[in-house]
């Protein structure tokens, strides 16, 4: 199970990463566009960039948010040997959440899909850190 929870994790990272490369294409396009100046960016001054563009770039905050305790939960499951099969499930289940979301978000922007998905992945993280509570408290 330990693979699987890495390679959740992995893919979550990518997620990240793919998003933070979305968004400076939105960046670049919008300065391009003369939305916005290269020299707001020093002070991220991007109001005018358009909805396009802060949607991405709230995206790309999300991706630091819930998926923080989705990191530490991984990592004190794997540190504990505790990498069972519903901690890997719900690992796959939060990344596939958080790929869902994105895709929402940078898309079609559907609140509701989008705030039903996002409180799938947080039952899904908290679910993962009240088995660890458990079988912390159990051992």
């Amino acid at each position: 199970m330990e693979k699987i929870i890495i390679i959740a994790m992995f893919v979550q990272v990518t997620l990240s990463l793919v998003v933070m490369v979305i968004m400076g294409k939105r960046r670049f396009a919008a300065a391009k566009n003369k939305h916005i100046q290269l020299s707001d960016f020093a002070a991220m001054r991007l109001d005018n960039a358009g909805d396009h563009v802060r949607v991405a770039d709230r995206n790309f905050s999300n991706q630091f948010e819930i998926p923080v305790l989705f990191y530490a939960g991984c990592l004190l499951a794997l540190q504990l040997n505790m990498a069972s099969v519903p901690i890997a499930v719900l690992a796959c289940i939060f990344v596939a959440t958080r790929i869902i979301h994105s895709l929402i978000h940078l898309g079609s922007n559907h609140l509701r899909a989008r705030f039903r998905i996002f409180l799938l992945g947080c039952l899904a993280v908290f679910v993962m850190w009240f088995l660890l509570l458990l079988g912390v408290l159990l051992n």
